[in-house]
């Protein structure tokens, strides 16, 4: 049974989650598969890049991040997926060592004019290292199943 429907989702509500330590092996080994561009492959190669050292993908970081979604409150909430993404931002390199963590903050709750079942809630999430500086933002909207519907 999910803990949260539509109609619990107010703005300025706010979740937060924790993530990974990213190691040097999750970095290129995401890369390998997803994104295999030099600064994200090779130590070397990241020392001389714009972020000075080995740096995580973006998509990296934001596979993470949706990551940190589910275990944080989705995985209790009656979601019903996404529409999209507002907007995504890479603010700052994450990398070897760093520790993600997550704060989710609702911005706005619509219900459905055409599906009486669900709403719409948009949030958006913020998400740092361990220095609590923001390396990552992402707005979005999600759709959410209305109590006894």
């Amino acid at each position: 049974m999910p803990r949260w429907y539509f109609e619990d989702f107010t703005p300025g509500m706010t979740f937060e989650a924790k993530g990974p330590t990213l190691t040097r092996e999750a970095i290129i080994d995401f890369a390998r598969q997803f994104d295999p561009q030099p600064f994200h492959l090779d130590e070397e190669a990241g020392k001389k890049s714009l972020f000075g050292a080995l740096a995580a993908s973006g998509w990296h970081t934001a596979a993470l991040a949706m990551r940190m979604m589910v275990d944080g409150w989705l995985n209790d909430t009656a979601s019903l997926g996404s529409p999209g993404v507002d907007e995504l931002r890479w603010v700052r390199p994450v990398l070897a060592g760093d520790t993600l963590s997550m704060k989710a903050t609702v911005l706005a709750v619509k219900p459905s004019k055409s599906k009486p079942f669900l709403g719409a809630v948009q949030v958006k999430c913020e998400v740092f290292n361990q220095r609590a500086e923001p390396v990552m933002l992402v707005t979005n909207w999600g759709l959410i199943k209305k109590r006894g519907a």
